[in-house]
């Protein structure tokens, strides 16, 4: 058993990473627990990715964050944060997965797939990005189909399918395009999601109406098979010739393991009670940081504005402590 922690958090993301520099920086006993790499979800972007933020709305604790240009890509995100955590020497456990939080009293036992922990308070930041959204249709449990997208060149000369019109699926279908893959987008709604990236949005558009990507509206995959796709359009069922599908439908917190822990969630979005100043759930001493705090609405967080989270939370628990004394 691994005694006498103040804090215990769960996720190395940009937002845990900022939660143990606060920690750090007011002498509280901590450790962060992350299932995978340092900011996992980060790592399994695309390689090419930039965000559509720029580099100084993703800094931490005033760290300053330098890149060659006004947005960063993926490399230039994995590098700022890998030394903000090796700089400061945060305590931080990677590739250890956290099976249950339960509280016995005034403590949580925090029990991992390699030690079990005793800790005063939890902060859950486990973002959004490790549970797709699934198609639910015959054949997504096929090898050719993924809902994570990498980079274009296994796709070189194949027929690809794109599910989605968000900047991920958009990204994807450009790149592909670009390299040399015959790309058909599929889209449920009737339209090119308004949230794509401003320079990107109209890129895409035009490479709709010239031809040089196709694209089905209003359009749903009712089957996927070995070589071919089903699509179910607002006229008649097509089949297409298909050697690659690329499911970027969106992501989910894990529902379970925030229930698990006793956290109530919304019927409809599943958004987790929490308090808004200070960022505790229902559960005393339990905290929420970042996208989780949004239920199944992941677009409504991101990094630039969910980092005050973690100094909403370190002052909360300060404050208890003090009036503890």
């Amino acid at each position: 058993m691994n005694n006498s922690l103040d804090v215990l958090i769960i996720g190395a993301g940009p937002i845990g990473i900022a939660c143990a520099l606060e920690c750090k920086k007011n002498n509280l006993n901590y450790v962060v627990i992350e299932k995978g790499a340092l900011t996992n979800s980060l790592f399994e972007y695309p390689l090419n990715m930039s965000f559509f933020s720029t580099s100084e709305k993703l800094e931490i604790d005033e760290i300053p964050f330098i890149s060659k240009n006004a947005k960063p890509d993926r490399n230039e995100a994995l590098e700022y944060y890998r030394r903000v955590t090796t700089s400061n020497t945060l305590k931080i456990n990677l590739f250890e997965t956290v099976l249950s939080v339960e509280k016995e009293g005034g403590t949580f036992l925090v029990t991992s797939d390699n030690e079990n922990y005793s800790t005063t308070h939890v902060v859950i930041a486990t973002g959004f990005y490790d549970l797709p959204q699934l198609l639910n249709v015959p054949g997504e449990d096929l090898p050719k189909v993924t809902h994570y997208y990498k980079e274009a060149h296994p796709y070189i000369l194949q027929d690809v399918i794109v599910v989605g019109a968000s900047n991920s699926a958009v990204d994807a279908a450009l790149e592909i395009y670009r390299k040399g893959g015959n790309v058909t987008m599929i889209v449920r709604g009737n339209a090119i999601g308004e949230r794509v990236k401003y320079w990107v949005r109209p890129d895409v558009i035009n490479r709709i109406e010239e031809g040089s990507i196709k694209a089905y509206f209003n359009t749903e995959i009712a089957e996927i098979t070995e070589k071919e796709v089903l699509l179910k359009t607002p006229k008649e069922v097509l089949k297409l010739k298909n050697d690659f599908v690329i499911a970027l439908t969106g992501y989910k917190p894990n529902f379970e393991f925030l229930s698990n822990a006793g956290i109530q969630l919304s019927v409809e979005k599943r958004i987790p009670i929490y308090n808004e100043e200070t960022m505790e759930s229902n559960v005393e001493n339990l905290y929420l940081a970042g996208v989780i705090c949004g239920g199944t609405e992941t677009h409504k967080w991101f990094i630039e504005n969910s980092r005050i989270h973690a100094k909403n939370i370190v002052k909360a628990i300060l404050k208890k402590n003090l009036g503890a004394l």
